[in-house]
């Protein structure tokens, strides 16, 4: 088992990074590495790892859904509450009653089967969304009318529906069953709502609960020492939900965990930043096994003659009863057409849920049970990486770009910063500053020094001795100062340009006085005094 981990963590790792070298979404990478891995490829993780497939999907699951909840914005969701709760199911509805009724025509299963493959073909993959809506929202695209926010809220409530929908159909399939209420017998389909909602208010109330009990052991009594400490409390009480809800399924687990993650933030706005590093942190290495256990379990073996087929039904799900849904959840709102239109790329990647489920009526003797996990192993193979892809591509052209709120999400952005030295003594000061910064960021520095011609030995010793620690480039430049500094900040996109100020010189026509009256990034001067 544990040569298997090695293998998934490494060669999920840098077939994701080769992916994207090519400028392929990373999980392509990491579920073509599952599939070579895999009983369909080379066979050479355990049996043992596979056996704990679902184990290890739930955690990775539980940690970005965490993330999702410690990137949500309350004022963003009052704003568009009604738009997130009809996310939440009038996509998921449309989708799964369209692919039933195509089941049915095509594939001559009755209503109760088609509705099946509908919510295992309906259901929206975190594992895809939720990143790509968190990277949105760093970047801003979309944050002005909390267009990411309804989505990941909508997405989680969709998941909730039809993965009840789907454990009830699953026994009424397979052991049907009726519960009796005094004079009166009802079948378990009769009270989907009823169990819907109890579900999702139970998994809001727990989420709540958790975040208040996180907030006074970590704040208050200072049970933790750091971020690691953090957050490993956090995730295993995060976890410890997900388990419950499978032996108790009376609340949504993974609602719950969002909801803390939400919660959390309203509570203690420190401790939420904190432990956004610490899930961000997390999810580097989730991601890779679930991407790449999701491609072990994809049995490539029977698509074959279900190919075409389920390509016409996932299409005419995802155009019709889908994109009818969206129509319907955004009518009325202030979403412009080209936000409405967003959805259609930005909502409707599937992977890890057909993961987890899709064989299961296979397993229990579902007739077409083999058909259906053909289509979930499709659905999977198609619109996860198109998901990926076409979320970041098509933001930029169809969302308007807002401000980024740092409180809310973890802002994606690579520091760099300019130290602009000479060879005097003072460089050493400038280079310290800048170490400083760098450290605390976690950013690079470029060192500029404009030449006149001088000695750079003792400035190239004060470079090495200053950022050992740090990546960092070495520029010698000739040209006008106050010009060269503004043209290398402006090409290399720096996020602050640090430099210093001789006491003895005056402030009027200094280089620091022109930097600062034109550089259009943060400049910090550092006085030699």
């Amino acid at each position: 088992m544990l040569t298997g981990m090695i293998l998934i963590l490494l060669v999920g790792f840098f077939a994701g990074q080769l992916a994207q070298r090519f400028k392929i979404p990373a999980l392509v990478g990491m579920v073509a590495a599952g599939i070579a891995l895999g009983p369909q490829g080379w066979d050479l993780l355990a049996p043992s790892i596979l056996d704990a497939a679902d184990d290890l999907r739930a955690i990775a699951v539980m940690v970005i859904l965490m993330k999702a909840g410690l990137g949500l914005d309350r004022e963003k969701l009052q704003q568009q509450g009604r738009v997130a709760l009809s996310l939440g199911f009038l996509p998921a509805l449309g989708e799964a009653i369209v692919v039933a009724l195509m089941a049915m025509a095509f594939l001559n299963f009755n209503f109760p089967t088609g509705l099946l493959l509908g919510c295992i073909l309906g259901a929206e993959s975190p594992a895809v969304i939720v990143p790509g809506m968190l990277r949105l929202k760093s970047l801003g695209w979309g944050v002005k009318k909390g267009i990411p926010d309804a989505i990941l809220t909508g997405s989680a409530l969709s998941d909730v529906l039809l993965l009840l929908l789907f454990s009830l159909l699953l026994a009424m399939l397979t052991t049907p069953q009726q519960i009796t209420l005094g004079n009166f017998t009802l079948n378990p389909l009769l009270l989907l709502p009823l169990q819907i909602i109890v579900q999702i208010v139970l998994g809001v109330l727990i989420g709540w609960l958790l975040a208040r009990l996180l907030v006074f052991l970590i704040v208050q009594q200072q049970w933790t020492e750091n971020t690691v400490q953090d957050t490993i409390i956090a995730a295993s009480f995060a976890l410890a939900l997900v388990v419950l809800s499978r032996h108790w399924p009376i609340f949504s687990g993974y609602l719950a965990v969002m909801a803390t993650g939400f919660f959390l933030i309203e509570r203690d706005a420190p401790l939420a930043r904190r432990l956004r590093g610490g899930f961000d942190g997390l999810w580097r290495v989730a991601e890779i096994v679930l991407f790449v256990l999701l491609g072990a379990s994809i049995q490539l073996g029977v698509l074959g003659d279900e190919f075409a087929v389920g390509l016409l039904i996932l299409a005419v799900g995802t155009l019709g009863g889908r994109s009818l849904g969206w129509f319907l959840a955004t009518w009325g709102s202030n979403w412009t057409p080209k936000e409405r239109l967003f959805l259609l790329p930005g909502n409707c990647a599937k992977a890890t849920v057909q993961a987890a489920i899709g064989a299961l009526p296979l397993a229990l003797g579902v007739p077409g049970g083999e058909t259906i996990l053909a289509l979930a192993a499709l659905s999977i193979l198609i619109t996860a990486p198109l998901g990926a892809w076409a979320i970041p591509t098509f933001a930029p052209k169809l969302l308007e770009r807002g401000e980024v709120d740092p409180t809310k999400v973890a802002v994606t952005q690579k520091i760099t910063l300019l130290a602009a030295v000479d060879t005097s003594p003072l460089a050493l000061k400038v280079l310290q500053t800048t170490a400083a910064l760098a450290r605390r960021s976690d950013g690079e520095a470029i060192v500029l020094h404009v030449s006149q011609g001088e000695d750079l030995a003792q400035l190239q010793a004060w470079v090495q001795q200053s950022l050992a620690d740090i990546r960092h480039r070495f520029l010698i430049l000739e040209g006008p100062i106050v010009e060269t500094i503004l043209t290398t900040a402006t090409t290399h996109d720096v996020s602050e340009i640090i430099l210093g100020k001789r006491p003895q010189a005056g402030w009027r026509g200094s280089v620091s006085e022109g930097v600062l009256s034109q550089s259009v990034q943060p400049a910090i001067v550092v006085d030699g005094g």
